[in-house]
């Protein structure tokens, strides 16, 4: 037999030989079982029914409820921001705004917007 066939038995006795070994080496091992899914620890517990939060939710607190001073307090700087934005704009239309921007225009814009902050951290609570 010349070199060149020996050699291309040998290759195919070899490639048979890693097949089969293939073949069995896959069915020894146990099966594969694919990945679970951990829980988010914010999902919500699946232990209780839905619509209720679980024991650390107050029975008698609301979230939504409001101190009336707070309210009061943010009922008044409402009325406030109202009352300068009101001046702002008439302030606005009296000046020409084509030349330059008066000092008082932008001081009494600075206040609207330091009164609407806090009106803004009093709502968050």
């Amino acid at each position: 037999m010349p070199p060149s066939r020996r050699r291309l038995f040998t290759i195919l006795a070899g490639a048979a030989g890693v097949l089969a070994t293939e073949s069995l080496l896959s069915s020894a091992l146990p099966a594969q079982h694919t990945p679970q899914p951990i829980p988010s620890p914010n999902a919500p517990n699946q232990n209780f029914p839905p619509g209720l939060d679980g024991p650390d939710q107050k029975p008698g607190a609301d979230n939504k409820s409001i101190d009336p001073k707070t309210r009061e307090e943010i009922t008044t700087d409402i009325q406030k921001l109202y009352e300068l934005a009101s001046e702002l704009k008439e302030q606005v239309g009296k000046s020409d705004m084509n030349v330059t921007l008066p000092v008082s225009v932008v001081k009494k814009a600075q206040q609207i917007e330091k009164l609407a902050k806090k009106i803004r951290e009093l709502s968050k609570g």
